[in-house]
């Protein structure tokens, strides 16, 4: 498995290339198209990780100086999602839980059990965590890996059921997200926006980018509300007037930069995915398959980013008020914005209702830390993982991950039974 660590190391940017070349070769694709396929994918994730890189250095340490600022002490730190996939990658599962993931998506292609052609590679680290911390917990490599597999499985049923929304909601044919923790959270989302259409005057509150601006002319506009909302954790965070405009302006520049990534990524990906529809119908008639890809292509979109930015204080809130949370939202506060990616086509795209299912997937996601907090330290103990100087002496976890949301809990919990 050597080689498979290498290519992991390249991430996502040296990843995807070579696997949208290889694929496009086998669907028939030209050589040359095949490489110019590989090659906007690769420039594509080359922009999306360096504008993601963009709002999660600037974002994080203004989440992180609101830390420090406000003085707010917990026994859990949330050590990032960094170091959960080092975790992950470093664990004695790999070979087991890679090899299986590859045969049960093709078995369930086979049987027409998944639309879904997983190449999201990279993110089968969000499989192997929540395997790990089993394996802390039964010593029992079997039911880890199974653990694991289970999840990839429902990760995919819902990746396919959300797909056609999702498509038509960010005008992206043809895939599908089967991301284990933003899957997990679209239940959430759902019955949300159920219970907010049943509650009188709350299910007329519509809040998204048109209607702002129609109420408030250019100080509506996605670009100008990015860059307030970016002033705003600036002041929060207690920085200088040069350093918040600063801020501001970084917001602003994802807000514009991060669809036009995107953009490119899917024109190389609509390459392949042509490809693929013609040779695996001649294969399978009349069945309909998806490329499976990462969430980052969906956090571009204004309604996720500007929603994504105001969780950020009110987790830290949440993390005060909340009885019985032990786990401090430090490493991850920047990346919340992934935890809602999924859930904005099923609720209208209604920042209003966005948020609200954000504040309860940021509850569950603290308590289920604080709870499973012992195994994830255990799973950095046993894998040998160097953790970040702030996490000495305290419990571990991170608030945006698998293992922390309802699904991944209580596969966790089942687990138990077999210790």
């Amino acid at each position: 498995m050597a080689w498979f660590n290498e290519i992991i190391k390249l991430g996502a940017a040296g990843m995807m290339p070579i696997i949208f070349f290889i694929l496009a070769l086998i669907f028939g694709v030209k050589i040359g198209k095949a490489f110019k396929s590989a090659v906007l994918v690769g420039v594509g994730f080359v922009g999306i990780n360096l504008i993601v890189g963009l709002l999660l250095e600037s974002v994080g340490p203004a989440a992180q100086d609101m830390v420090t600022r406000f003085g707010l002490k917990f026994t859990v730190l949330d050590v990032g999602w960094p170091t959960a996939a080092q975790i992950a990658w470093s664990s004695s599962l790999v070979p087991f839980v890679i090899v299986g993931a590859f045969a049960v998506n093709i078995i369930m292609l086979v049987l027409n059990l998944t639309k879904t052609v997983n190449l999201d590679i990279f993110n089968f680290w969000l499989l192997l965590l929540p395997g790990t911390m089993i394996y802390t917990i039964t010593n029992n490599l079997v039911i880890s890996v199974a653990a694991s597999l289970i999840l990839y499985i429902i990760a995919l049923l819902i990746g396919d059921k959300t797909a056609p929304k999702i498509q038509e909601s960010y005008g992206m044919k043809g895939v599908s997200f089967p991301h284990a923790t933003c899957t997990a959270y679209v239940p959430v989302g759902i019955l949300v926006n159920a219970v907010i259409d049943k509650i009188p005057g709350l299910n007329k509150i519509d809040i998204n980018p048109d209607t702002i601006t129609k109420k408030l002319g250019v100080l509506g506009d996605s670009l100008v509300l990015s860059s307030v909302l970016g002033a705003v954790l600036g002041v929060l965070a207690g920085w200088k007037p040069g350093n918040v405009l600063l801020l501001a302006v970084q917001m602003a520049a994802v807000m514009k930069l991060l669809p036009s990534m995107v953009g490119v990524v899917v024109e190389g990906v609509n390459i392949v995915r042509e490809a693929a529809e013609i040779k695996l119908k001649k294969i399978f008639p009349n069945r309909e398959f998806f490329i499976g890809m990462d969430t980052a292509l969906l956090i571009g979109e204004p309604t996720i980013l500007a929603t994504g930015l105001l969780l950020i204080p009110c987790s830290l809130l949440l993390a005060v008020i909340l009885p019985g949370n032990k786990m401090l939202p430090f490493t991850d506060l920047a990346s919340i914005v992934f935890l809602i990616s999924m859930v904005a086509p099923f609720c209208k795209k209604n920042m209003f209702r966005i948020f609200i299912t954000g504040l309860f997937v940021v509850t569950i996601a603290l308590y289920a830390s604080t709870f499973l907090a012992p195994y994830f330290t255990q799973a950095a103990v046993i894998t040998n993982v160097e953790l970040p100087s702030g996490a000495a002496g305290v419990q571990i976890g991170n608030l945006v991950s698998p293992y922390n949301t309802p699904l991944g809990w209580i596969i966790i919990e089942i687990s138990k039974l077999f210790a």
